[in-house]
């Protein structure tokens, strides 16, 4: 191990956030057969850690263990939920520098965006202490006058929820918060590949006066663990990101105890500039969008749809900014982009270049491994792309911008809607009529008008077609993980 990350590393185990074996009722637990896995810096291929590979015991157990608490975390008043989620909200913030360095170490983004991830995914827990005060029913009017009906709001009981590694932090809180607001209790799955940061929030859980079996983890075997989360009739939810092949996957298996299915999926956005656009704009939003975490965002910038009329003073510009991208370890100064998180992902990138420049596309910057070697690869910008080609088809996650030149604004939708994919589009024009002709013709659960990164925790996220079912964060994701219970009550005359 370097020098740099031993003395990362020694930090981390000095503030107590460096955890590796699982969370289950309230105890810190090795896999019960011994079995770890090692956790990789992909900036350099060191192993940072060996955590606890677990399997279905444990995550059996785990659900024991939830189905236990559940029966008093979900009678504590919302206030007192509300409390405890302030407290970890504070201990998020007090500890984001440690969160952020623990981000870049195991999945590669740059500090900047890491600390950047911690504050923001905080804030969904912040966003859901108060929220939990704010689970209304409703009284209804009575066919009878003897009669009163009304609606109650309950939580749904323990919940599944399965994480992504591109961004380790903010998707567990953003499963996280609203369930333990709604009364919740819950067995998380991370990435085996980041599972350090679940962990160390997980710790800071605890720390905050969440009660033992709320909130466990269990990583290592995923089929395993997913199969167990499924089979039990004590999990009533399963939320998960990731690919749309395993969230099908997921709802076939849902469906034996018909659970409750949140699914936040595959992606394809397309970034459409209009000859009308401001092109300053346009240029900004689109670095932001495309390079965000090396690419490796389900809202990203999958493809840029760029009008004729200013194709190739777009794509001129572009070049320009994009050649000026430090790329590096993400705890180096001014780097924009780090690794790709592994191997696999490089080759997949390969690919579809290559099968994009086999088939007319051109490469107008980058297109190859850099030269750091390991699982960087340089910010490319591919020209001539057709939406045939796999590269427009197929979620990128790397640093790839394929450009496709439009004609007309209807030709633009129909390029832009051509995909079984639909979470988020953008579009960039000064014509206010066209904003909202085109904001209502895309099939697309996010659209940014005139604007790229737009992610908040008061804001719907969620997608159309096979980029999921039902929304997280807002006030709409509360009702992700409640059930609702009309009741009737009779003689009252």
């Amino acid at each position: 191990m370097s020098m740099e990350t031993e003395n990362v590393v020694a930090r981390l185990k000095s503030s107590g956030l460096f955890r590796t074996k699982g969370l289950i009722g309230g105890k810190w637990i090795d896999a019960y057969d011994g079995k770890t896995i090692e956790v990789y810096n992909p900036a350099n291929g060191e192993v940072i850690a060996s955590v606890a590979c677990m399997g279905e015991r444990e995550t059996k157990d785990s659900i024991a263990s939830a189905y236990t608490a559940f029966s008093h975390w979900s009678k504590l008043t919302a206030a007192e939920r509300s409390t405890r989620l302030r407290k970890w909200y504070n201990l998020l913030i007090e500890h984001k520098e440690e969160l952020g360095q623990l981000i870049t170490l195991e999945q590669g983004k740059p500090l900047k965006e890491a600390i950047m991830e911690v504050v923001s995914g905080a804030g969904h827990v912040e966003f859901f202490a108060e929220e939990a005060k704010r689970v209304y029913g409703d009284i209804l009017p009575s066919p009878q006058p003897d009669r009163r009906l009304f609606v109650l709001k309950q939580p749904v009981g323990v919940v599944g929820a399965i994480t992504p590694w591109n961004f380790p932090f903010a998707m567990i809180t953003r499963k996280v918060a609203p369930a333990l607001a709604c009364g919740c209790t819950v067995v998380i799955k991370p990435s085996e590949l980041t599972p350090l940061t679940a962990l160390a929030a997980a710790e800071l859980a605890l720390q905050s006066g969440i009660p033992p079996g709320v909130l466990n983890v269990v990583m290592g075997d995923a089929p395993k663990i997913g199969n167990a989360l499924l089979e039990s009739p004590q999990v009533r939810k399963i939320t998960f990101t990731g690919s749309t092949a395993v969230g099908k996957k997921l709802m076939v298996g849902a469906a034996e105890t018909v659970k409750k299915v949140s699914l936040e999926l595959g992606g394809n956005a397309p970034f459409v500039i209009f000859d009308d656009a401001d092109l300053e704009a346009a240029l900004k939003a689109s670095l932001a969008t495309k390079f965000f975490n090396t690419g490796q965002t389900c809202i990203c910038a999958n493809r840029l749809l760029v009008q004729e009329g200013i194709y190739d003073k777009f794509i001129n510009a572009f070049s320009n900014a994009v050649k000026s991208l430090k790329v590096g370890n993400g705890f180096s100064e001014g780097v924009a982009q780090g690794p790709l998180i592994n191997e696999a992902a490089v080759q997949k990138v390969e690919s579809l270049v290559q099968d994009a420049t086999s088939k007319g596309a051109k490469v107008i910057l980058g297109g190859k491994r850099h030269n750091l070697g390991f699982t960087f690869y340089e910010p490319t910008i591919i020209s001539d792309v057709k939406n045939e080609m796999l590269i427009a088809r197929q979620e990128i996650f790397g640093p790839v911008t394929p450009i496709i030149r439009f004609k007309t604004e209807e030709e633009a939708i129909q390029i832009a809607n051509d995909t079984e994919s639909g979470l988020a589009a953008y579009l960039f024009t000064n014509n206010i009529q066209r904003s909202w002709r085109v904001c209502e013709a895309l099939e697309y659960g996010i659209v940014g008008v005139n604007e790229g990164v737009f992610a908040s925790p008061g804001a719907p996220f969620g997608g159309f077609k096979q980029s999921g079912l039902g929304r997280e964060s807002s006030k709409y994701g509360l009702d992700e993980y409640l059930e609702i219970k009309c009741v009737c009550m009779g003689n009252m005359g």
